[in-house]
């Protein structure tokens, strides 16, 4: 995919989360999610972090987080998340679909991971029925294979296996499951009870 199709791609993901967190009720707002310790609202307070943050205020939060910018973020997740409301938050993300912001080094494709992956983060945990399009599934799964940024899950001896697209990954015992949901495993996510099966999914999910 070029980069114009890519930034089409977030723009329309964009979209459909935030039409997904239009619908939700107003307690879902505060039901956790995959990302540990975060609630609904904290990982949209998070996903839209870099349109509401100048670069000057992300360094200064930086350097009181001593450098560490997974203690920055979640910090500035939290802080937000505790003064904005759900409207604020769901108008944040739904009025910057088309927002250029790249992580460092990440390029578009970094822009769709972040937004596919967190969006997963809310939508899996909550329930929600909603298969994010292959295609864009596809630039994800691919930017992590090639960088083999796999969040510090082990696989060694692990074969994924996509069942509802031609992708798979590794060697060994077979895991097999949709590829959003074998994305979210190679993100470090424990999974629902029952989207993962093979002999070693029980390591990948959460305890019923």
């Amino acid at each position: 995919m070029t980069d114009t199709d890519i930034r089409a791609a977030i723009a329309a993901e964009r979209r459909d989360l935030a039409a997904v967190l239009a619908d939700l009720p107003e307690p879902d707002w505060d039901a956790p999610t995959l990302c540990a310790g975060w609630r609904v609202r904290e990982v949209v307070a998070h996903m839209t972090m870099p349109f509401r943050y100048s670069v000057p205020r992300v360094v200064l939060g930086l350097v009181r987080a001593g450098g560490n910018f997974n203690r920055m973020a979640d910090r500035s997740a939290r802080r937000d998340a505790a003064s904005l409301t759900s409207a604020e938050l769901l108008a944040a993300l739904a009025d910057n679909v088309d927002h250029p912001w790249k992580p460092p080094g990440g390029g578009f494709a970094g822009a769709l991971s972040h937004d596919v992956i967190h969006g997963l983060d809310i939508t899996v945990a909550l329930g929600v029925d909603r298969r994010v399009p292959a295609e864009r599934i596809r630039v994800v799964l691919g930017g992590l294979a090639a960088s083999r940024s796999y969040f510090g899950v082990d696989l060694d001896g692990t074969r994924l296996v996509a069942d509802d697209l031609d992708w798979t990954f590794g060697d060994g015992a077979e895991i097999h499951a949709h590829a959003q949901d074998l994305l979210l495993l190679v993100c470090g996510r424990r999974l629902p009870p029952g989207r993962l099966h093979g002999e070693r999914a029980a390591r990948f999910s959460a305890a019923r």
